[in-house]
């Protein structure tokens, strides 16, 4: 084809000179270092104490949910809350067993007089069971529920201790 042809060919440009040599368009390279899915290079681990606090906030979110753990622990972790640098009370009551893809949860509840408690316990199971699994990716294989006490409502255990000292 001559210079003068492959000017005039359509969709060559007009004004552009022509070597007579076809021309590729260069991509930019996509070649990926290391080969494979980046998501898939390395390993994520997650601590047994992610998992609690995540589920230890989901479940004081389910109407009904008093507290957290037994009443010898919530006095202990007054006091624990109250000494700087104390660990948060946000893990009271809650244990799990973390593996490489699923988890197990324990929780320990004292549930509001009134409510049923088996709504409840079904709440506080599904309210977990996503914001962990949403959360972390793992799978939540079992969440366990102790009820260790009922808020009656004239127990007044919400009073700060200072109030109560006279």
């Amino acid at each position: 084809m001559s210079e003068s042809e492959q000017r005039n060919r359509p969709g060559a440009p007009a004004n552009e000179p022509s070597t007579g040599a076809v021309e590729h368009a260069r991509k930019p390279s996509t070649v990926k270092r290391g080969g494979g899915d980046p998501a898939g290079r390395g390993r994520t681990t997650i601590a047994d104490g992610v998992v609690e606090k995540i589920a230890g906030l989901a479940a004081r979110d389910v109407v009904g949910v008093h507290a957290m753990g037994s009443g010898l622990s919530r006095t202990f972790g007054a006091v624990r809350d109250r000494v700087p640098g104390g660990k948060s009370g946000v893990t009271r009551g809650v244990k799990a067993e973390v593996g490489e893809v699923q988890t197990a949860l324990d929780l320990e509840i004292v549930v509001d007089y009134g409510v049923s408690i088996a709504d409840v316990a079904r709440d506080v199971r599904e309210n977990v069971i996503s914001a962990v699994e949403r959360m972390t990716g793992l799978e939540v294989v079992e969440v366990n529920i102790a009820v260790s006490d009922v808020k009656l409502p004239d127990d007044d255990d919400d009073e700060e201790p200072e109030s109560r000292l006279q």
